[in-house]
């Protein structure tokens, strides 16, 4: 009958579908592979992959903000570094231009001439006389006639009195001779003296050197200007019984704001052998000769050595490198907020995450 057909049918196909399930109904695993492959996966594997998403991230992020943090401390040391190093290099090329700016160099330069500006030899004989005085060339001086009594002459002579300088205010006789001035040619002066030895205890004449002898010559007022001369330069002495050579030497000095002029001079001393009469031996005579020693002038020029324009280039690149360094700082602090901030919102983030 038609009911118990369909029964049995059913229960065939049961029987059917039962042995298909035995032989080819697929597996749980089969079918997971096969959800994989049409790109789903189960919600328990994509929970644990999150799980381990959010538990790698955090380490990966720590470690990079770290290195970042790292480097920013490396790189602002080295700036601040830099900076200190700028500023000891500022302050050491001020001190060094003051230093130089105060201390000033000096330069020795030789100049050659020819003819020399007649000097003034200013002698104070005191109670000395003077016997005679010549000019000789070529280191030349002939033999002495008649030692101790007057000879001719041909010096250009200015007897000048005036006040001392110093605190004694004594009263000075100089006798001012025209001094040589044809170094080429061993121009000399030979002038000779003399003294009663009995009324001194030291037979000696005092002498100065000043630069030009026309400058006391075209001077108004002579005592004041051989009372500065006195004030400015030095004093020497030859002593009787010999005949002293001195050969001068000019050097000038050129300062900031003035001139000076000194002479240095190297003496040679000979004695003199005295064949005068025994009666006349009481007058001591005094020699002396006066020369240039070579035709050099020796200049002296104090220079400064300290180059504003080097100092202020030196300057200039310290403050650009100050500047930089400012700069970087600014920008740094800049990016270490922002660091900051960004770190901040992405913790308040995965917090939003988690809850």
């Amino acid at each position: 009958m038609p009911g118990k057909e369909n029964t049995r049918f059913y229960q065939e196909f049961n029987d059917d579908d039962d042995e298909d399930d035995e032989g080819n109904t697929p597996s749980q695993d089969s079918f997971d592979d096969t959800i994989e492959e049409l790109g789903h996966e189960d919600p328990n594997n994509i929970i644990a992959q999150e799980d381990d998403i959010r538990g790698s991230s955090p380490t990966m992020r720590f470690s990079k903000t770290c290195v970042k943090n790292v480097f920013t401390v490396v790189l602002i040391f080295i700036y601040l570094l830099l900076t200190a190093v700028a500023v000891f290099l500022a302050y050491q090329t001020i001190s060094d231009f003051l230093e130089k700016l105060s201390q000033p160099v000096m330069s020795v330069t030789y100049k050659e001439v020819d003819l020399f500006s007649p000097p003034g030899i200013a002698l104070y004989p005191g109670n000395a006389q003077l016997l005679g005085c010549r000019h000789h060339f070529h280191n030349y001086i002939p033999p002495l006639v008649d030692p101790g009594k007057p000879q001719e002459g041909d010096c250009e002579i200015t007897q000048v009195n005036y006040i001392g300088p110093f605190t004694n205010q004594t009263a000075r006789r100089a006798v001012v001779v025209r001094g040589p001035s044809d170094v080429r040619n061993k121009e000399l002066v030979f002038m000779q003296f003399s003294q009663n030895e009995t009324e001194e205890d030291f037979s000696a004449i005092t002498y100065m050197l000043f630069a030009k002898f026309s400058d006391l010559i075209e001077s108004s007022n002579k005592s004041e200007f051989m009372r500065d001369c006195e004030r400015n330069y030095s004093m020497w002495t030859f002593s009787g019984g010999f005949r002293t050579w001195v050969k001068m030497s000019l050097v000038k000095t050129s300062g900031k704001s003035e001139e000076a002029v000194e002479f240095r001079q190297e003496s040679a001393v000979v004695k003199f052998n005295d064949k005068r009469p025994e009666a006349q031996q009481t007058n001591q005579l005094f020699f002396a000769v006066f020369e240039w020693r070579d035709p050099y002038m020796q200049e002296i020029t104090l220079i400064v050595t300290a180059n504003p324009w080097s100092s202020v280039a030196i300057l200039c690149g310290v403050f650009m490198a100050l500047f930089k360094a400012a700069n970087f700082a600014k920008l740094t602090v800049k990016w270490i907020i922002k660091m900051r901030k960004r770190h901040l919102k992405h913790k308040a983030r995965e917090l939003n995450q988690i809850n």
